[in-house]
């Protein structure tokens, strides 16, 4: 699918900021940003983002806050009759 249908069927952009701690150094936390189309209200691709960095990465999760935007609402679409271009 391309990004455009996807956000026609209602995907919308999650963005996800991890925190995680060094496994060789537990009292420093890092961050990661995470960005993908996902869905609302379940969230799966986060989700099964999630679930991998807990069987796959070394460094332990301390918490991971997120914020989702859909890019396409219904009341945003017009038609559009005509277009003049500019030099």
């Amino acid at each position: 699918m391309t990004e455009t249908e996807m956000m026609l069927k209602g995907y919308g952009l999650t963005t996800a900021e991890v925190f995680y701690r060094m496994p060789d150094y537990r009292n420093v936390l890092n961050s990661y940003v995470w960005q993908d189309y996902d869905l609302v209200p379940d969230h799966p691709r986060l989700f099964d983002f999630v679930d991998f960095w807990r069987r796959e990465i070394e460094g332990p999760l301390h918490s991971v806050r997120f914020t989702h935007r859909r890019m396409i609402a219904p009341g945003e679409w017009r038609r559009v009759t005509g277009e003049f271009a500019l030099h």
